[in-house]
C-alpha cells in the first residue's frame, strides 16, 4: 500500500470536524504520511497517529514517502476524470497540498516520534475509552475487496472499544471507480447491536473519488445525536 499525505485541511473537511471536534485526545488510525496529527498538534488539541508503516522507522518512511507520493501524483493525473477537483481547485493545487502535507508530516515525525504508534487493526495498543474521537481514512470500505466483513466487523469493534465519544470513518465506497460496498448497512446494524451505540451516514463537505462524499459516524457514548 502506498504511504499516503493527507493535509489538515482534508481532514477536517472529509471527516466535516469543528473546532469543538478536536478538545479531546483524537487517535488517527491508518494515518500514513499525513500531517493531521502535526497541525493538530499545533492547534493544541491531543493527536496520535497510528499506522503499521512507523515500524519501519523515520529514515525508511522518510525515504519511501517522496517516490509513493509521485506515484500517486502520476495515478490520479492519468485517471483524473474518476475524480472530482472542485474542492481543491486543480490537479496543481492538490498535488502542492501533498507535498506541503509530506513535510510537515516528516518534520513532526523527527521532532516528535512518540506521537506516531507503529499499529494497526484491527488490534490497537490502547486501553478501553482513552480517546475520545478516533478517525480512520481510506482503509476500512475503501479496501473491502481485500478485507471481508468478518475484518471490518472485528476492525470497527476496536474502534469502538477505544473511542469514549465517537467513531468516525471516511470514505464508504470501493477504490477504483466508487461502488457501494454491499454489507455496509447490515454491518452498521450488528455494530448498533453489539455496542449499544448508533451510527449514520451524513454527507460531508468534500468529494475527490467519485461517489465518496460520506463517512460513518458511530456515537459509542449516551451523548448521542438522535437519529436522522
Amino acid at each position: 500500500m502506498l504511504l499516503t499525505s493527507r493535509s489538515y485541511a482534508e481532514y477536517r473537511a472529509m471527516f466535516d470536524l469543528a473546532d469543538e471536534d478536536l478538545t479531546g485526545v483524537t487517535v488517527d488510525c491508518a494515518a500514513g504520511g499525513s500531517s493531521f496529527a502535526a497541525k493538530a498538534a499545533g492547534d493544541g488539541a491531543r493527536a496520535i497517529a497510528m499506522d503499521p508503516l512507523y515500524a519501519q522507522g523515520t529514515k525508511a518512511v522518510a525515504d519511501r514517502l517522496p517516490a509513493d507520493l509521485a506515484r500517486c501524483q502520476e495515478m490520479f493525473r492519468a485517471e483524473r476524470r474518476r475524480f472530482v477537483w472542485d474542492w481543491y481547485g486543480s490537479p496543481d493545487r492538490h498535488e502542492e497540498m501533498r507535498r506541503a502535507a509530506a513535510s510537515e508530516f516528516l518534520a513532526d515525525l523527527r521532532r516528535h516520534p512518540g506521537r506516531y504508534v507503529a499499529a494497526g487493526l484491527p488490534r490497537l495498543p490502547l486501553a478501553d475509552a482513552s480517546a475520545d474521537l478516533v478517525l480512520c481514512s481510506h482503509l476500512l470500505f475503501t479496501w473491502a475487496r481485500d478485507h471481508d466483513r468478518d475484518w471490518h466487523r472485528r476492525a470497527i469493534l476496536e474502534l469502538c472499544r477505544v473511542s469514549r465519544r465517537e467513531v468516525r470513518i471516511f470514505p464508504l465506497v470501493h477504490m477504483g471507480h466508487g461502488e457501494p460496498v454491499a454489507f455496509l448497512d447490515a454491518l452498521r446494524a450488528d455494530i448498533e447491536a453489539a455496542t449499544g451505540a448508533h451510527s449514520e451516514c451524513p454527507t460531508v463537505p468534500y468529494e475527490f473519488q467519485r461517489g465518496a462524499n460520506r463517512m460513518l459516524r458511530i456515537y459509542t457514548t449516551a451523548e448521542r445525536s438522535s437519529p436522522g
